[in-house]
């Protein structure tokens, strides 16, 4: 599963962008609010991905940051709602304010959506509510954009076991690489 990705942006459309990693293009869409805000072609950019799988298509969705592409994977989880429609709901505004409409009811945060009329927002905000407790709460668990915190629970290992190890490494201590390095031998591998 491809959950983040780094690299330039080879070119821009539309509704999605080509970033080149490692000699490889990724087509990844993107939702016109994500492609708005990002970098002009030759720029590096950092993206958190969303692999769809359909009956005769792979489709890589990509996020600006972690909290929304986990409220794109909730939404995607509701029957009936499609990969682009969850992807243009998810980029609506931050998953805090998405959160307070839907716990209000206000169908009305989903107008202008392609697909999305007032018999299938009320089935969304129905589905979601209570699903987005994560999303609010002021002890949430900030995820670290940091990429030695995902690359180690990438690798399997738990938020809080890695939390901890790398709060054990020194402050100065910049490069990711380096960080990862010393992670694993703190971790015992």
């Amino acid at each position: 599963m491809i959950s983040y990705l780094e690299g330039k942006i080879i070119l821009k459309k539309q509704n999605f962008l080509i970033l080149e990693v490692s000699g490889v293009g990724y087509q990844i869409f993107l939702s016109k609010r994500s492609l708005a805000k990002i970098p002009q072609i030759g720029q590096d950019l950092k993206v958190f991905c969303y692999l769809d799988i359909g009956e005769r298509s792979l489709r890589l969705y990509g996020f600006l940051d972690y909290e929304t592409s986990e409220l794109f994977k909730l939404i995607r989880n509701i029957p009936g709602v499609g990969p682009k429609a969850a992807l243009e709901i998810s980029s609506i505004g931050p998953p805090e304010k998405i959160k307070k409409e839907i716990e209000k009811g206000n169908e009305k945060i989903f107008e202008g959506i392609p697909g999305i009329g007032k018999k299938k927002a009320k089935k969304i905000i129905l589905e979601l509510s209570g699903k987005l407790k994560s999303f609010s709460s002021p002890e949430k668990e900030k995820i670290p954009e940091d990429e030695a915190f995902l690359a180690l629970v990438n690798l399997g290992f738990k938020k809080e076991e890695v939390k901890k190890v790398l709060s054990q490494l020194p402050k100065e201590m910049k490069d990711p690489q380096e960080k990862i390095k010393q992670a694993l031998k703190l971790l015992g591998r």
